[in-house]
């Protein structure tokens, strides 16, 4: 059978009662980590941004975006989830496939869900549905698909979007492989963009396209049948080499989201290691930034592909420099949003340490490691070689942490408020309607 029915079939067919426990715990964490991000970005510059521009265009103002008081169409909605949630850097992410599965996905549903009664067990299968086919997609395409410049949470992330919503709205085979489709046909986003808002826009506007789609669907708009496995179609045309056997092999029973971690600092996951390093190396020989003489890190590769940036000006180049990544970790001992604002960027001690390192990719080191080495200016030398960053999957985030991650995040709501959204996030697939937990993520207006 072709991939895309193949997969059309399996949506259409699975039920959360057949989902193993472990699942559902995570797919209760990747929404509980993903809305607290969503209202750490809603007051974001990124977002007036994208309300003053487009708002004047947009339907009838019914939908909720979360941490943000005033009313949208569900499209729009969609789309500033999508910027709220990924424009600090700080939702999930695949490190098989450096997808972050859950923005595009989550974003259209809560979208969706704020104008459409949906059962919190229809809500979290269809949730954990479109993140394994995001996740597969961007398994069966990596790393041809990546190398070549696309950001995969863009490009793939409107699959799962377009299968989620179109799960909710009950679509016949046959809708759900046009959906499909009409997402490929839909699939954008490029790593050119790392460091700007554009970042942002690439989930939101997967969760936006995704979700046109299964509406498209809906109503009889066709596509071409073969979108994933045609000679012309996703695989083919975005990707130089791909193994789509790694959309449908274990349907149903491997799931995705048990290879998911969540960042425990809001930059680019390749940096983690970098950041922690140096703070434990700041922590266990009370450096001073002062006396720091020179910084040496050796990383992956990949972390020199993607983090290369050391001549930065802006907070959000920021999140993907490994220079600043180890200046912060040594000058501050902390990485936390205020240590990706413009501000810190341009600090003159931080500024100071980034012209101090040296960053050497080295084949030898792992994607989730770093060796880094500080010279002091009395002569010694110190090292601190990382095999396993905090937040990955060796050393995963606990529960109580997620927490603590969201209430950091969540200042636009009184503290009350906050409690209880995070109470409704973990029993979501209990409640007999998702509206009011997205009424508790609305601010006063």
């Amino acid at each position: 059978m072709d991939t895309t029915r193949q997969l059309a079939r399996h949506v259409l067919a699975a039920w959360l009662d057949d989902v193993p426990d472990d699942v559902r715990h995570e797919a209760r964490r990747a929404l509980v980590n993903f809305v607290g991000c969503a209202l750490g970005g809603s007051t974001h510059s990124a977002m007036d941004i994208a309300i003053r521009a487009l708002g004047p265009y947009t339907g009838l103002p019914t939908a909720i975006a979360i941490g943000r008081a005033e009313r949208y169409d569900p499209l729009f909605a969609s789309l500033l989830n999508g910027i709220s949630s990924h424009v600090h850097d700080y939702d999930d992410t695949t490190p098989a496939n450096y997808i972050h599965p859950t923005s595009p996905v989550a974003s259209a549903l809560f979208a969706y869900a704020s104008v459409t009664p949906v059962r919190g067990d229809d809500f979290l299968n269809a949730f954990i549905l479109g993140f394994d086919v995001v996740s597969r997609i961007g398994n069966a395409t990596y790393p041809a698909h990546y190398d070549a410049g696309w950001h995969s949470t863009g490009s793939v992330g409107v699959f799962g979007a377009a299968v989620a919503v179109g799960r909710l709205l009950g679509l016949t085979e046959e809708q759900m492989v046009w959906a499909i489709g009409l997402a490929a046909t839909q699939a954008a986003g490029i790593r050119e963009m790392f460091g700007s808002m554009a970042k942002s826009f690439h989930p939101g506007r997967s969760a936006q396209s995704g979700y046109m789609a299964a509406l498209l669907a809906r109503e009889g708009f066709t596509s071409g049948v073969h979108g994933l496995e045609g000679p012309r179609g996703f695989a083919a045309v975005l990707s130089a080499r791909y193994d789509l056997s790694k959309v449908t092999d274990g349907l149903g029973t491997d799931y995705e989201l048990r290879v998911n971690t969540y960042k425990p600092f809001p930059c680019g996951i390749v940096t983690h290691p970098t950041i922690d390093a140096c703070i434990q190396l700041r922590a266990e020989h009370a450096i001073d930034a002062a006396d720091v003489d020179a910084v040496r890190l050796r990383v992956a590769p990949l972390v020199k592909d993607l983090c290369d940036k050391k001549h930065i000006s802006r907070g959000l180049e920021g999140k993907f420099s490994a220079y600043h990544a180890a200046a912060i970790g040594l000058g501050r001992g902390r990485a936390g949003l205020a240590e990706f604002s413009d501000e810190a960027v341009n600090d003159p001690l931080l500024r100071g340490l980034r012209e101090r390192v040296e960053s050497i990719g080295d084949p030898a080191v792992s994607e989730d490691g770093v060796v880094v080495e500080v010279t002091l200016k009395d002569g010694r030398t110190l090292t601190k070689v990382l095999e396993a960053s905090i937040g990955n999957l060796k050393r995963p985030l606990t529960d109580a942490q997620l927490e603590t991650k969201f209430r950091d995040q969540a200042t636009v709501l009184p503290a009350d408020r906050v409690d209880a959204l995070i109470a409704r996030c973990w029993t979501i697939d209990g409640l007999d309607d998702v509206g009011p937990l997205l009424a508790l993520a609305v601010p006063a207006a």
